[in-house]
Parts: structure tokens; C-alpha cells; sequence
């Protein structure tokens, strides 16, 4: 996603290893992370809490797809 690489170029670099941290972790190992992790409510996917950001994905039984990267503010616009 050219939004989500856009997002984390910008982003001071401790922040965005962090966040792709988090991700991977996620992706390898669901349940250690579950409690920063809820359904959208009226929209498809889910939002992952890191700190201040949110990544908003999608995922099915091998995948999970980013969709954004938003400050908690934003995230939900």
C-alpha cells in the first residue's frame, strides 16, 4: 500500500521500526497481541493499538493486509 509506506517514511525511525515490529509480531503470533487488538465497528477489518498509532488491516486465515497507519485522532475518519 503506497499510503501505508508513505505514512512510515515519514515517521521518525524508531517510531515506524516499532510499528513494523508490532505488525509482524502480530502476523507470527496473533494471540500476543489480542488485547490491543478490536473489530472496526461498521466497516470490515480490524485496528491494532501501537502508543499514539493505529494500523487498520485486514486479514484472513494466512494473511493480515495493512490497510493505513493514522495517529489515534485521525485513525478512524
Amino acid at each position: 500500500m503506497p499510503e501505508v509506506r508513505r505514512t512510515l517514511s515519514r515517521l521518525p525511525r524508531p517510531t515506524a521500526e516499532r510499528i513494523l515490529d508490532k505488525i509482524e509480531l502480530y502476523a507470527a503470533e496473533p494471540q500476543a497481541l489480542a488485547n490491543n487488538v478490536k473489530r472496526l465497528k461498521g466497516d470490515q477489518g480490524f485496528r491494532l493499538r501501537i502508543g499514539d498509532w493505529r494500523v487498520l488491516f485486514d486479514e484472513d486465515a494466512e494473511t493480515v493486509i495493512v490497510r493505513g497507519v493514522r495517529p489515534r485522532g485521525s485513525a478512524y475518519e
